[in-house]
């Protein structure tokens, strides 16, 4: 389980890498290389720790992103979902080619907290549902329930929040507001890819809508 981590931890950020620097023209772009050292280093030391604690969440988690049980719309979202990010790491690097983005220092200081924020609050919500699944299905051969503790007392999809932190952290610490416009995008789809997770939830697990009339917000507490 950890060759696969250190395995696919560097086949998908050196692909984030190269569309990076071939769009940016250079390898001349320290911050993108601050970022890659800085993903790489977090994935292999949190994936390590999610391995020891909870193996069967960190064997899903290294599952491929289309898988047999899938729900069919999440196969269709995902796959929408993967080709932006793929755009989006693009953008940002005809972004430093080109410069078409003035971000100051601040920003860019405050987009690596705003990343780190958004990790944590994805690792947290690992740590409390031993389900967080890639996919969106339902893992009857582990016994899946309901979590309510933690993160998800306060939304619904806790990890969805955590992830649009860190596009949006990504994007200040990589200095592009094109990038960062870019994350409307990203809410967009995984706002779309709530009510994927919820009809596959709410079909196939028992007291989810019990727990979905108790906390009423999905992505953002007292907003949505």
């Amino acid at each position: 389980m950890i060759v696969k981590l250190v395995v696919q931890t560097f086949v998908w950020f050196g692909l984030m890498g190269a569309l990076l620097f071939v769009s940016a023209g250079t390898l001349h772009w320290p911050v993108a290389w601050a970022y890659l050292v800085l993903m790489v280093a977090l994935s292999l030391t949190l994936g390590v720790a999610l391995a020891r604690r909870d193996p069967g969440l960190m064997n899903e988690r290294l599952s491929p992103p289309i898988q047999k049980d899938q729900a069919a719309a999440d196969k269709i979202v995902l796959s929408i979902l993967l080709i932006a990010i793929f755009g989006w790491m693009a953008l940002m690097g005809l972004d430093f080619r080109y410069g078409w983005s003035t971000v100051p220092p601040w920003a860019v200081a405050a987009g690596g907290g705003i990343l780190l924020l958004g990790i944590w609050i994805c690792y947290l919500t690992m740590m409390e549902n031993s389900f967080a699944a890639p996919v969106v299905k339902i893992q009857g051969e582990r016994g899946q329930r309901v979590i309510t503790t933690g993160p998800y007392s306060y939304v619904r999809h806790p990890m969805y929040a955590g992830a649009i932190l860190y596009f949006a952290g990504t994007a200040l610490l990589l200095a592009s507001w094109w990038g960062l416009a870019s994350v409307l995008i990203f809410i967009a789809l995984l706002a779309i890819r709530t009510f994927v997770e919820e009809q596959a939830l709410r079909t196939g697990l028992r007291g989810y809508d019990d727990y979905a009339a108790n906390v009423r917000y999905r992505l953002i507490p007292m907003v949505w």
